[in-house]
């Protein structure tokens, strides 16, 4: 008669991982389609447009920290929910449309958002060890689903707007996404006020130290995928959409092409770790996913306009499976909960840091020439370098840490 009660909390739990996992990308990926505008809009410099793409991915890492310290003060779920109090406030704070509330409302939503990408795969190891493959696969997909609804949805919220009369549209379309962080707050609660009370010893004792993780060989290759292929993803959500509108697009268009190759990394996202599991290593689908993902990004630079909709699909599958072997990798190569937790954050932490390069560099480097060429290089090294780590940390090992209270 238990098993009901059981199956339920656990089909609970799930929904509202994926609730979060929903809300992990909209605050990053709605920035790009209505970027040219917020820099008519605030009159910004080149400068000023590269630290509103990239201190937002930088603080992914510097914040990332603060998910796996809360998880051990406060207990998983509560500090989940700060989280998503973050990103809701935090997205809400840039209809205020000045500078410093779009960039200070960025980087709140970003740390809210770098701490639940902390919290989700250890909360995922903690409860579905053994059905670890398939609640990746939702996991991955939801935010695949979400970085596309950011992507898609903020230009016609935009003209949406516009078209009601309202002033600084485009600023109300980023606030927008503060809508469904709150929708996701409010059920999450509902969902995990049972465990929220008993805050970190929920269930098998207080989240642990880990010892040693910063010296093994495998986790800087698990961290130095991590970031590398994020590095691209993140230099596609923030500079694709002004590239495409720099070569012929509208912003309609350039957005539903981004949106398109989001929507398209479900198709990857979601078998990727299925297939992945049955598998002794994940070297293989790690480096062939990156590579796709390099290619397609370097032909929607070179290639010809028209071909951007097929290409957009190859990346959107390359990028979708570079994600999805990411997590499954980091949870693969961690032997329980704790380590789990540890490696998510160090892989997060540094990986960000070096994400948040790729945008900056990307537009300076397209500050400084005019063009788009130089930047293309910048995608050659990334993808390059992203294999390389994709082949070491696929192999099938486990870090070597300690634990301690």
């Amino acid at each position: 008669m238990s098993a009901p009660p059981v199956r339920s909390a656990a089909a609970l739990t799930i929904g509202a991982i994926l609730l979060v996992a929903f809300n992990l990308r909209p605050s990053l990926s709605s920035i790009g389609p209505v970027l040219d505008e917020a820099i008519a809009a605030l009159a910004l410099s080149p400068a000023q447009s590269a630290i509103l793409t990239t201190l937002p991915v930088m603080c992914l890492g510097l914040c990332a920290p603060l998910g796996s310290a809360g998880a051990r003060r406060f207990g998983l779920e509560r500090t989940a929910l700060a989280a998503l109090a973050a990103m809701t406030l935090g997205m809400a704070v840039r209809g205020v449309a000045t500078y410093p509330a779009v960039l200070g409302g960025s980087l709140l939503a970003a740390a809210g958002v770098a701490i639940g990408n902390v919290l989700m795969p250890s909360l995922i190891k903690r409860d579905f060890a053994t059905r670890l493959a398939l609640v990746t696969a939702l996991y991955s997909s939801m935010a695949s689903i979400g970085t596309a609804a950011g992507a898609g949805w903020t230009a016609p919220m935009r003209h949406a707007f516009e078209a009601l009369g309202c002033a600084h549209a485009w600023a109300l379309a980023l606030a927008g996404w503060g809508a469904p962080a709150g929708l996701a707050l409010v059920l999450s609660a509902l969902v995990w006020r049972g465990r929220i009370g008993r805050g970190a010893t929920v269930p098998g004792g207080r989240m642990r130290r880990v010892r040693g993780l910063w010296r093994d060989p495998l986790a800087w290759q698990v961290t130095f995928y991590m970031g590398l292929q994020s590095s691209l993803g993140y230099a596609m959500m923030g500079w694709l959409p002004p590239m495409l509108r720099w070569r012929g697009d509208d912003a309609l268009t350039a957005g539903w092409v981004v949106s398109l190759s989001v929507i398209f990394q479900i198709t990857a996202s979601l078998p990727a770790p299925l297939l992945s599991a049955r598998l002794r290593t994940q070297s293989g689908p790690a480096v062939g996913s990156v590579l796709l993902a390099a290619l397609a990004y370097l032909g929607l630079i070179w290639a010809p306009l028209s071909w951007q909709w097929g290409l957009a699909v190859a990346m959107g599958v390359g990028m979708g499976g570079s994600w999805a072997m990411a997590l499954m990798i980091i949870l693969q190569r961690a032997p329980d909960g704790h380590s789990a937790a540890a490696l998510s954050a160090m892989s997060q932490t540094v990986g960000y840091l070096l994400a948040a390069l790729a945008p900056l560099g990307m537009g300076l480097l397209h500050a400084a020439t005019g063009g788009w060429n130089a930047a293309a290089g910048l995608v050659i090294v990334l993808g390059g370098g992203a294999a390389v780590a994709g082949l070491l940390a696929g192999r099938a090992r486990l870090v070597q840490v300690q634990m301690a209270d």
